[in-house]
């Protein structure tokens, strides 16, 4: 007899009316916001302008979304494209499968649109945001306990969670992987917030401390769930990723150190208007005042009383004045 235990939600949506209200999406929706709150606060921290990491966040979520889906869905295309399966379902993103893998690398490309359009540096803009993108995986983890799924082995301990029986699943209770990932990315944005006051990192530094400390966390997560997956030599796919994004995040951490020590002094300069920028109507109207403003400014630097010479009674050249003495 289980003394404990995390009880899952009996179902993961709630109907309002003919609305679904579905738990793994508020989860995703708390996340962004969460995200993009601290890092506001970080990127005015750093001389900023208020409203350019939601800006750019507006590119970034969705491409972010889409990547993630698209490394779910490739890795895991048994789920969809085998037999017996419909693969309509690889649209359904709202019933799970995120990979946060293929949601950092895609985001990354919408990311880096969206700051080309506003002319700040990408790594700058990442670097106010990693622990913020911590925390939404933190809130994004809850998503798979309204789904019951992502866990772990069985288990008695008091903190496991209860799974009941369902399509591919056997009731019983497991290590709440989930939790245990939730947790471990709280942990990840303390450590990238306190690395970043203590050490002044820049140039996507921080950015790489949040993918290298992610990576340890998922390796050994990853290793206690028992969902379906595709293993090479023996471990998961996932593990294989996390070591090998792990490996990538550290040697870029040494290597930026020692290519640009310190940090940006400016990440959101200002720019001067662009001519792209006016107003088309005013172009044309100051170009059309152009001769008038030439003849007015001719006017004004010639007095109306000055005496006008005429050239019809001018001496010939040579002629003496009146009145001049021989010599």
């Amino acid at each position: 007899m289980d003394i404990a235990y995390i009880p899952s939600p009996s179902t993961g949506v709630i109907h309002l009316g003919p609305i679904p209200l579905r738990g793994y999406a508020f989860c995703i929706i708390i996340g962004v916001f969460v995200a993009v709150w601290l890092g506001n606060k970080r990127w005015i921290a750093r001389g900023g302008k208020p409203g350019t990491v939601a800006d750019i966040a507006v590119w970034a979520v969705p491409f972010g979304l889409v990547g993630g889906r698209l490394y779910h869905v490739i890795t895991d295309y048994q789920l969809y494209f085998g037999e017996g399966r419909n693969w309509v379902d690889a649209f359904k993103i709202w019933e799970g499968g995120l990979g946060i893998w293929g949601a950092i690398a895609l985001g990354a490309v919408g990311a880096w649109i969206g700051c080309r359009l506003r002319g700040i540096p990408l790594p700058a803009w990442a670097d106010a945001l990693a622990p913020g993108i911590a925390l939404a995986q933190a809130c994004g983890r809850w998503g798979n306990w309204f789904n019951q799924e992502l866990y772990g082995r069985a288990t008695d301990l008091p903190w496991a969670v209860e799974i009941s029986a369902g399509p591919n699943r056997d009731a019983g209770t497991y290590h709440p992987t989930f939790l245990y990932e939730s947790l471990w990315c709280i942990g990840v944005a303390v450590l990238v917030i306190w690395a970043d006051r203590r050490f002044k990192l820049g140039h996507g530094r921080a950015f790489a401390l949040y993918v290298a400390a992610y990576c340890v966390g998922r390796g050994w997560i990853e290793y206690m769930r028992v969902d379906e997956a595709h293993h090479i030599l023996g471990l998961r796919l996932n593990v294989w990723t996390s070591i090998v994004v792990f490996v990538l995040a550290v040697v870029y951490l040494v290597l930026s150190a020692k290519l640009r020590p310190g940090r940006e002094d400016v990440v959101e300069p200002d720019r001067p208007a662009d001519a792209k920028d006016a107003d088309p109507k005013d172009a044309k109207a100051a170009k059309a005042d152009e001769p008038k403003d030439a003849e007015a400014g001719a006017a004004a630097a010639e007095p109306e009383d000055a005496p006008k010479a005429d050239l019809s009674k001018a001496e010939p050249a040579g002629a003496e004045a009146p009145g001049a003495e021989k010599h």
